[in-house]
């Protein structure tokens, strides 16, 4: 390859462990292997690593007529207010090979103590896993871990260009789980503990019940984040003329972070990529196109007293990437089949007349960065939108773009501003729709600033 691979290697290994190496880094590297694999020349049994990100943001939308509010009308995690601060990620980590005298054993151990979608109940274990790295190209990742699938998901949480996931991979991809069962209680009882509450509409409730102990947070398990307990073969390829090829295979318990495998059946995550490394440009830059797949199945009482019922759970994706600085550009596309999260405007799976559970959606993000040469700064913009219930009564769609400012402090530090313009509706001419646009109605701009830091 233009580049020795080795060098490129560590530089990945340390674009991830330190958050990113150089400015714009993380946007183009190998994913797979950097997450996955520690580089033989420049490993270590054990080397200590995290980040901080604390930040403020603003939304600006309106309550509906009654003063009440819905999901995207409030800061997440906590869904509770509308401006304030948040530690959303405290993370600490350790990676190596584990064993000097073998390097062909690696390990990757991550704890998110912010207060994050993923750790609603505390501190919480994210990622735990061992790589085997016996077999010629076939190397096998074992236990807790980020499934292979979308750039964005993909992406270090320390990299992420934007504040916030665009609407298309927030609603698809990052997953809320439904609980085991369903234990009747009184509409807005904030004191009500039954176990699957979140089946049926929740909110939209006004601040001084959001004060008094109402929760629009209905589910007890914590968000997917994009990850899963299982095995995973995987592997990258030289295949001549500065062009690199990997694959991913693997078979999770499709239940995200949380280490349980209720239904007793398995989740399939495909994967390809081909990237060409654009050498003399740097080892962060490259041309990238990906494809991807995941097909399982969930659990879900859509029905108060009814059981439990399987409905399966599709994903798929495709899409490219471009980085030859000063510029940036990527696009990628996501379809879901089942299990579509309706929480934009009641946190649930189903309405009355609808069911989100067999529901199709789709949606897109285009995404574009301008590094200014021989300054510190980056100028981002993004569009995404989804469409939810296509084809439904209650057929949602949301658009959101996104102006971006970072400024990196040096190599482990920076400061990001984003200002989003969001548009949320329900599209069709139907009584579900009239009474959610109600809700979405006044759903305005966001802004935010984060500062990040990472060891």
């Amino acid at each position: 390859m233009g580049v020795n691979k080795l060098v490129k290697r560590t530089l990945i290994s340390a674009a991830i462990t330190f958050g990113f190496a150089t400015a714009g880094t993380a946007n183009a590297i190998d994913w797979l292997m950097v997450q996955g694999t520690e580089p033989a020349a420049a490993a270590v049994p054990a080397h200590v690593f995290g980040f901080v990100q604390a930040n403020y943001m603003k939304d600006y939308s309106s309550a509906n007529a009654a003063g009440g509010y819905v999901p995207p009308k409030l800061l997440g995690p906590n869904l509770t207010s509308q401006s304030g601060f948040n530690v959303l990620h405290a993370q600490v980590g350790v990676r190596g090979t584990g064993f000097p005298f073998d390097d062909h054993i690696n390990y990757f151990m991550l704890l998110e103590a912010g207060n994050a979608a993923t750790s609603p109940n505390g501190p919480a274990l994210t990622d735990a896993s061992i790589t085997l790295n016996y077999i010629k190209g076939a190397r096998v990742r074992v236990g807790l871990f980020k499934y292979p699938g979308s750039e964005e998901a993909m992406q270090s949480t320390i990299a992420t260009t934007y504040m916030d996931f665009s609407e298309v991979t927030n609603a698809l991809l990052l997953e809320r789980f439904p609980n085991a069962g369903f234990t009747p209680c009184v509409t807005g009882d904030p004191t009500c503990a039954g176990p699957n509450v979140a089946s049926g509409n929740v909110g939209p409730y006004t601040l001084a019940q959001l004060q008094a102990g109402y929760s629009l947070n209905t589910f007890n398990a914590p968000a997917g984040g994009f990850r899963d307990s299982g095995i995973q073969v995987f592997n990258d390829f030289d295949m001549g003329n500065d062009w690199s090829l990997t694959y991913a295979a693997m078979v999770g318990q499709g239940s995200g972070i949380q280490l349980q495998n209720t239904d007793g059946k398995y989740d399939t995550y495909l994967y390809l990529a081909t990237e060409k490394n654009l050498a003399t440009k740097g080892p962060a830059n490259g041309l990238k196109f990906y494809i991807w797949s995941q097909s399982g199945e969930r659990l879900l009482e859509k029905t108060l007293g009814a059981g439990l019922t399987s409905y399966k759970r599709d994903r798929s994706g495709f899409g490219v990437h471009y980085m030859a600085k000063p510029y940036r550009v990527s696009f990628e596309y996501i379809s879901a089949d089942g299990m579509i999260f309706e929480g934009p405007d009641k946190p649930n799976f189903t309405f009355a007349s609808t069911n989100g559970s067999t529901a199709k959606a789709n949606g897109w993000y285009l995404d574009g960065g301008w590094y200014v040469p021989g300054t510190k700064w980056e100028l981002d913009a993004r569009y995404d939108t989804v469409d939810l219930n296509t084809g439904a009564t209650d057929e949602h769609k949301f658009t959101k773009s996104t102006l971006g400012v970072k400024y990196n402090f040096n190599p482990r530090a920076h400061v990001t501003l984003n200002y989003e313009l969001r548009d949320f509706k329900c599209t069709a001419s139907t009584t579900p729709c009239t009474n959610a646009n109600k809700n979405l109605s006044g759903v305005g701009n966001k802004v935010g600033v984060r500062v990040t830091t990472a060891f």
